[in-house]
C-alpha cells in the first residue's frame, strides 16, 4: 500500500513540475511578443529582426502565397521600407493567447498615416512560434484586398 502511495505522489508531483515549467516557458514566450511590439512601435528594426531565427518562416499576404524563408536582413529591409511608407506605424495589442508551451496568438491593430495623408487602421492576428527564445514562424493573417 505504501508504494502505491509513493507512486501515486510522486506521478503528482512530476505532473505538477511539467505544468509548471510549460507556464514559465509560455510566459517567457509571452515576454518575447511584448518586446518585439516594443521594438517595432519604435521602429528599432535591427534589434526586432534579431529576435528571429537565422532563417524565420513567414506567412504573410504582402510577401506572396504560401511560407516564405526570410533572413534578419530581409526583416530589416521590409520593415524600414514598411517605415519609409508609412512613417507613424504602430501596432496596439488587443489581446494575446497562449498555446502550448511555442505558439503565442495576437490580435492586433495596425495603424499609421498613408502617403496621401490618410489614416488607416488594419486589424491582424498572428501565430509566433518561439522556440529557444527566438521567433521561427510569424503566420499573419489580415485583409490585404484593395478597395
Amino acid at each position: 500500500m505504501s508504494i502505491y502511495l509513493l507512486i501515486v505522489i510522486l506521478s503528482v508531483v512530476s505532473c505538477t513540475t511539467k505544468e509548471n515549467k510549460g507556464i514559465a516557458q509560455s510566459n517567457k514566450n509571452k515576454e518575447v511578443v511584448e518586446q518585439y511590439f516594443s521594438y517595432f512601435n519604435n521602429h528599432e528594426w535591427e534589434k526586432m529582426a534579431e529576435m528571429y531565427s537565422e532563417n524565420a518562416e513567414f506567412k504573410d499576404p504582402s510577401l506572396g502565397q504560401g511560407i516564405i524563408k526570410q533572413t534578419r536582413q530581409q526583416i530589416i529591409e521590409k520593415y524600414s521600407e514598411l517605415n519609409t511608407i508609412f512613417p507613424d506605424i504602430k501596432d496596439e495589442i488587443l489581446k494575446t493567447y497562449v498555446s502550448g508551451d511555442n505558439h503565442i496568438i495576437v490580435e492586433f491593430i495596425s495603424s499609421g498615416t498613408t502617403p496621401d495623408n490618410s489614416k488607416f487602421e488594419l486589424p491582424i492576428c498572428t501565430i509566433f512560434t518561439i522556440e529557444n527564445g527566438k521567433i521561427t514562424k510569424d503566420f499573419s493573417y489580415f485583409d490585404n484586398f484593395e478597395e
